[in-house]
This record gives structure tokens, C-alpha cells and sequence, in this order.
């Protein structure tokens, strides 16, 4: 098996019997859908949960900006909507497409046996039943909502144990991206329980220093160690005239881009609001980190990436992750006069629906594909998804600027929700059906 969880081997081809016409017969009948076919493989039943809750938040998310624009809905809170989608989008769904992933390929990685997706059903099913009662409580009462997120807490906590234990028995010298992925996720689990006990107390800002404390500290770090990990290795092997060059260094400077941004959330909490002084020096480091990520992604074989398309969604996804730096660093530097960042949320939902969006629509499909018997390719239906995201992130980030309209985010909401409602049901559609290949997994 590759470092991403898809075969070594191209499927195998089924020699069958030819009739007196001459014409070969079907090799593969279409297989009715199965719950029971989800706990064939981690990836079925991780993917298949995150596209249950990704697909619920973002309809939900759509509902509500659309009510926040019109009114007809009436909807009413016990939470506030805004920590309440906060969560969802950082914290909710993306752990679980992790575990789809990380017990695919992590196994590979490290040289270990890889856990049947049996094991995985309690952790798994705490996160996705948890945010969910999380969101059921925003709009009913908050101590559901706490009750909701501290299942997700322990879900994510005995998830984060399981993949500590394939790293603890692994031999293999190099465990460097699997300790980072371990440690994030640790701070991850933290960060939840943080948010249940700020939202018990009615703490709203403290919950959503929390959410961003696990954005930055767990989620980005996960991104970040599988991206230096997989995408020379994708790129090297899908075109021969780029080689697979990623030092180590690259990793740790990275990281402490990352880290920068982890101690920018809570230096607010402690002093109020940021000094100038730290704000001159976030957006000089902002902008400075921005170029060399988006140098990077050059480095990586960006151009070359642009003619296979699930590639292209690869690197391009990678590219937000330097503009989302680079519209950071120029907010604060705009900001300074008024001693609070000058593009409001630009540069966040850059970083979360333009880089890790992108990069998802792109991880996700791929493994889909290799693990369902299907050619790893984006066909017309994933590149028309990945332009409509890009399409979404763009009017996400106008609707971040000073007397924006409220339509643009309510646009933004609603190709947002479409674009996961198509993909979602799609892949969920593979995951409850043998591979189309015949073979096991």
C-alpha cells in the first residue's frame, strides 16, 4: 500500500469468459448499499460520519445566514450561532475524515497492523453523535450542548489514544509526521474540553479562543505533516520530471508559523487587546511566512500539478494556505491605526474554506477512489465541486470587507452547502457498496 492508503497495484483485472458472440461479460454487477459495508475498511466508516456532519453543519450553516438575512425562519439560540459554527467547521467534522485517513495511511507509515474499523466505532461515533447533540443544543438549551461536546471530547480523546498506541509500536526510524499528527491531536482533545467548559460558564470569547487554539494547534499541524509527507511523494510520482524533495526543515518552519498564530489567540485574552508593537511584528511575520509557503507550493511542482487535475486541487489548495497568511499579515499591518485587524475574517476563511477545504475535497476524493476500486482521478463532477468551492471562498472573503452587502455571505453559505451536499452524497453513496473492483477493503 502507497504512503496514502491506495493500493500498490493497479486493480486487478478479472479475466472472464467470452460467450460465442465474442463480447465479454460484465465483471462487476452493481452492489446494493449496506450499512454493514461501512465497517469494512477505517476510511468507510470515518469518511462516511465526517460526510454526515459536514453535510448537516453546512446545510445548517446555510439555513442560518439566510435567516440572519431575511428573517423567515425565526430561528432561536441557546448558544451563540457564531461559536456554535465556529466548532462545527474546525473542530466537528475534521477529526473524523482524519481518522479515516490517519488509520489508512498511518499504519503504512509506521510499519504496523492497521485496526479494523470495529475498533474505531466507539471513538468514532462519540465525535459524530456528540457535535451533533452540540448543535441540537444550540437552538434548545446550552447544557445539551455542553453534554454534547464533552461526548465529543471523549471520542476524540480515545481516537487520539489509538493512534498514539500505532506510534508507540512502530520501529520505524522515521515516526517524525506521526508524533506531530499524535501531539496535535492531543491538543485538539484539550481545546474541546476547553470549549464545553467556556460554554458552560457562558464564556463566549474564552470557547472561541478555544477554537482557534485547536484550529491552529491540532487541525493546521495535522494539515501541515501530512502535506510535507504526501504531496512531494503524490506529485514525484504522478510526474517524473519533479522530484520528491522535502526536508525536514521546511516541516518545523511551518510549525511555527503555526504556532505564532496559536499564541495570537490567546494574547488578546490576557491583555486585552494585542500592542501595537505585536501587531507590527504578526504582519511582517504573517507576510513573510505567506511568501515562503506560496514559494513552497512552486517548489512542490505547482505548475507542473496544473495539467492532472487531482493534483492541481493539491497544490492549489496549498497556495490558500499562503495567501491566507499573506491576507492575514496585511490586515494587521492595515489595522494598526485602529489597533484591530483591518479585513475582519478574510484571511481565517481563507486558511479554512480555501486551504483546508480544497485540500479535504482533494485527500478525501483520492483515497475514495483508490479504496473503492475506481481510477485516482477527478473527474468532471470533482473539478466542477473544486471550482464552485473556490468560487465560495472567494465571496466568503468579500463578505469579510467593510460594508459588504449580507447577500455575499448568504451566497457564500449556499454553493458552500451545495458543493458538500453533491460530494457527500456521492462518496457516501461508494462507502455502503463493495469496491467496484471485486476486491477486499
Amino acid at each position: 500500500m502507497s504512503e496514502a492508503g491506495a493500493p500498490k497495484r493497479p486493480p486487478l483485472r478479472v479475466n472472464t469468459p467470452r460467450p460465442a458472440s465474442g463480447r465479454p461479460h460484465k465483471t462487476q454487477t452493481p452492489q446494493p448499499w449496506r450499512l454493514r459495508h461501512l465497517l469494512l475498511a477505517p476510511h468507510r466508516l470515518g469518511f462516511f460520519l465526517a460526510m454526515g456532519l459536514l453535510l448537516a453543519s453546512g446545510l445548517w450553516w446555510a439555513l442560518v445566514q439566510l435567516d440572519r438575512a431575511t428573517g423567515w425562519l425565526g430561528l432561536g439560540y441557546a448558544v451563540s450561532p457564531t461559536l456554535t459554527h465556529a466548532a462545527l467547521m474546525s473542530l466537528g467534522f475534521i477529526p473524523l475524515f482524519f481518522s479515516g485517513f490517519l488509520f489508512t495511511a498511518g499504519p503504512n507509515w509506521l510499519g504496523v497492523a492497521k485496526p479494523e474499523a470495529r475498533d474505531l466505532l466507539t471513538s468514532s461515533g462519540l465525535q459524530a453523535g456528540g457535535w451533533l447533540i452540540w448543535l441540537a443544543g444550540a437552538h434548545t438549551h446550552g447544557g445539551l450542548a455542553v453534554a454534547g461536546v464533552l461526548l465529543a471530547a471523549c471520542g476524540l480523546g480515545l481516537q487520539t489514544w489509538r493512534f498514539w498506541g500505532l506510534v508507540r509500536a512502530s520501529t520505524q526510524a522515521d515516526r517524525l509526521h506521526a508524533k506531530v499528527v499524535a501531539v496535535a491531536a492531543g491538543v485538539g482533545m484539550l481545546s474541546v474540553v476547553g470549549i464545553a467548559a467556556a460554554t458552560a460558564f457562558d464564556a463566549v470569547d474564552i470557547a472561541l479562543a478555544f477554537v482557534l487554539s485547536g484550529l491552529w494547534g491540532f487541525v493546521v499541524p495535522t494539515y501541515l505533516a501530512v502535506a510535507h509527507r504526501m504531496i512531494p511523494f503524490f506529485t514525484s510520482s504522478a510526474v517524473p520530471m519533479v522530484h520528491a524533495w522535502r526536508p525536514f526543515w521546511v516541516l518545523w518552519a511551518m510549525l511555527a508559523a503555526a504556532g505564532l498564530e496559536w499564541v495570537s489567540v490567546w494574547l488578546p485574552v490576557f491583555t486585552g487587546s494585542p500592542p501595537r508593537g505585536w501587531m507590527l511584528f504578526q504582519g511582517l511575520a504573517e507576510l513573510a511566512a505567506g511568501g515562503v509557503l506560496i514559494w513552497l507550493g512552486v517548489a512542490w511542482g505547482l505548475v507542473q500539478s496544473l495539467k492532472v487535475r487531482l493534483l492541481a486541487m493539491l497544490h492549489l489548495g496549498f497556495v490558500w494556505l499562503g495567501l491566507s497568511f499573506v491576507l492575514a499579515g496585511a490586515s494587521e499591518l492595515l489595522g494598526l491605526q485602529a489597533g484591530v485587524p483591518a479585513l475582519g475574517l478574510g484571511a481565517l476563511h481563507a486558511l479554512t474554506m480555501g486551504c483546508l477545504g480544497s485540500l479535504l475535497l482533494a485527500m478525501v476524493t483520492r483515497v475514495a477512489c483508490g479504496h473503492s476500486g475506481r481510477p485516482l482521478v477527478a473527474d468532471n463532477l470533482v473539478w466542477g465541486l473544486f471550482l464552485a468551492l473556490q468560487l465560495a471562498v472567494l465571496l466568503r472573503i468579500a463578505g469579510a470587507l467593510p460594508q459588504a452587502p449580507p447577500g455575499v455571505l448568504v451566497a457564500a453559505a449556499l454553493v458552500w452547502a451545495g458543493v458538500v451536499t453533491v460530494w457527500g452524497i456521492r462518496l457516501m453513496g461508494w462507502f455502503g457498496r463493495p469496491r467496484a473492483d471485486g476486491r477486499p477493503g
